[in-house]
C-alpha cells in the first residue's frame, strides 16, 4: 500500500509565528515591529489574522477524522445492545483500524467526540439507559487475525493486546466534546509489512440499552487538539453510519479496489427506501445497487473493468426522497470475488475515481447507452 503523505502542520500552544514580509507577530510578547505607519500595522495585522486561519484549515483538512470531512456523513453510530434493528444498526458494534508509518517514533492519541450517551447528537429511545464502551487494541493480531477484518462482533475479532478502554453513560463532560485515549506509543501496535507500519484496532460497542451513540474520531499528536499524522490512514470493513437530513444530500464511502478485483459484491442494510445508493467509477456514469427497506439487508454484484483496478470507487448515498427521514442510520460493506472484505479508507487510496466524459459524438452516445444499462436496480 503506497503511502500517503500529507501536510504536517505543528502549532504551538505557547507561540504563534509567523513571517510577513518586514513584520514579525510574536504572540508571546505581544510584540509588533513596524515599519511603516499606523493604517500600515492594522492591514499587516489584518493579513496575518487571515494568514493563520488559512494555516489552522489547512491543518484541520489534513487531518485523518473518521468520518472524513469530503464524506459529508455527519457521524458514525452506535447502539446499545437492547436497540431494535429497526433503527439501522445491525450488531451494535463498530471496528475501525488505524495504521501509523514504521518510521513514526512521537506519541499520538486517539480522539472521540461526544464519546458519552445522551445530549445534543445522539439518539434517544424513552429514558437514557445506554452505556457504550471504546477499547484500544495494538500487538499481535490486532488485524492480522482473520475475525478481525470481518463485520460480525463474532470468533477473535478483539484479538492482539488491549491497550486502554473506557466505557461512557450520559455525561455532560462529555457531551458535545471530545475524549482522548493516550498517549500511544506507535510501536504498540501490529507491525503489518503490507502497510509498511504499525496497525491499532478500535472496537465501540453498545453493551447495554436501547439508545443510539453518534461520536467521530480523530487521530491526532495532541491530547487536546486535532493534529494530523503524516502519513497514517484509517479504514474499516463496515460502516454504521448517519445520512443528513436534508433532501438531496449526498454521502460517500471509497472502497480501494486492488489490481486483482474483477467483481465486488455490495452488502446495505436498512436503507429504508431513503434514495438511490450508486457506484461512480472511471467507467460508470452511476451504477445503481440493490437497496434495502427497514431492518434488512440487500445485496447485488457489480463487475469491475481493468481501468477500475488500483484506485478507489466513489459509492454515493443520495438522498432523494420526497419527505427526509431525519433519523436514517445505514450499514454498508463489500466483498471481493474471493469473499473477502474490502477496505474502505478515510483518505483513498490511489485517488478517487471520476467517471470518463468523452468528446466524440460516437462516443457519448455509447456512454448513453451503457448510462442505461448501467441502472440496473432502478426502482
Amino acid at each position: 500500500m503506497p503511502n500517503q503523505k500529507g501536510t504536517k502542520v505543528v502549532i504551538r500552544q505557547d507561540s504563534i509565528v509567523t513571517n510577513m514580509n518586514k513584520y514579525t507577530y510574536l504572540e508571546t510578547q505581544k510584540k509588533h515591529v513596524p515599519t511603516m505607519n499606523k493604517f500600515s500595522n492594522k492591514v499587516a495585522l489584518f493579513v496575518i489574522n487571515v494568514l493563520i486561519f488559512s494555516l489552522l484549515a489547512e491543518f484541520e483538512s489534513k487531518a485523518q477524522p473518521i468520518p472524513p470531512a469530503d464524506s459529508n456523513i455527519p457521524f458514525l453510530v452506535t447502539f446499545g445492545k437492547d436497540a431494535s434493528q429497526k433503527y439501522g444498526d445491525d450488531d451494535f458494534s463498530q471496528v475501525f483500524f488505524l495504521s501509523i508509518p514504521a518510521n513514526e517514533t512521537d506519541p499520538f492519541y486517539i480522539r472521540v467526540f461526544d464519546p458519552d450517551v445522551g445530549g445534543k447528537y445522539d439518539e434517544i429511545y424513552g429514558g437514557i439507559d445506554t452505556k457504550c464502551k471504546f477499547s484500544i487494541y495494538g500487538g499481535k493480531g490486532a488485524w492480522s487475525d482473520p475475525d478481525a477484518q470481518l463485520t460480525d462482533p463474532t470468533g477473535n475479532y478483539k484479538a492482539g493486546t488491549l491497550l486502554d478502554s473506557r466505557t461512557f453513560s450520559e455525561s455532560e463532560k462529555y457531551d458535545n466534546s471530545w475524549y482522548s485515549f493516550g498517549p500511544l506509543d506507535p510501536k504498540e501496535g501490529e507491525f503489518i509489512e503490507e502497510f509498511n507500519g504499525y496497525v491499532f484496532k478500535i472496537v465501540a460497542e453498545g453493551i447495554s440499552g436501547d439508545d443510539g451513540n453518534l461520536y467521530n474520531y480523530f487521530f491526532s499528536r495532541g491530547p487536546n487538539v486535532n493534529i494530523s499524522i503524516e502519513g497514517a490512514n484509517a479504514f474499516g470493513y463496515e460502516w454504521t453510519f448517519r445520512m443528513p437530513a436534508e433532501r438531496n444530500a449526498v454521502c460517500h464511502l471509497y472502497p480501494y479496489i486492488t489490481d486483482d478485483v474483477v467483481s465486488i459484491q455490495q452488502f446495505n442494510f436498512d436503507w429504508d427506501d431513503d434514495g438511490i445508493i450508486k457506484i461512480v467509477s472511471y467507467e460508470k456514469k452511476g451504477e445503481w445497487v440493490e437497496m434495502s427497506n427497514e431492518a434488512n439487508w440487500k445485496s447485488s454484484t457489480h463487475q469491475i473493468l481493468e481501468t477500475e483496478r488500483n484506485s478507489s470507487l466513489d459509492i454515493q448515498f443520495i438522498k432523494t426522497r420526497e419527505k427526509a427521514k431525519e433519523n436514517n442510520n445505514i450499514c454498508f460493506s463489500f466483498k471481493n470475488q474471493f469473499g473477502e472484505f474490502m477496505r474502505f479508507y478515510t483518505i483513498p487510496i490511489g485517488g478517487v475515481q471520476r467517471f470518463k466524459y468523452s468528446l466524440g459524438v460516437l462516443d457519448n452516445a455509447r456512454e448513453g447507452e451503457r448510462y442505461k444499462k448501467d441502472k440496473v436496480f432502478v426502482k
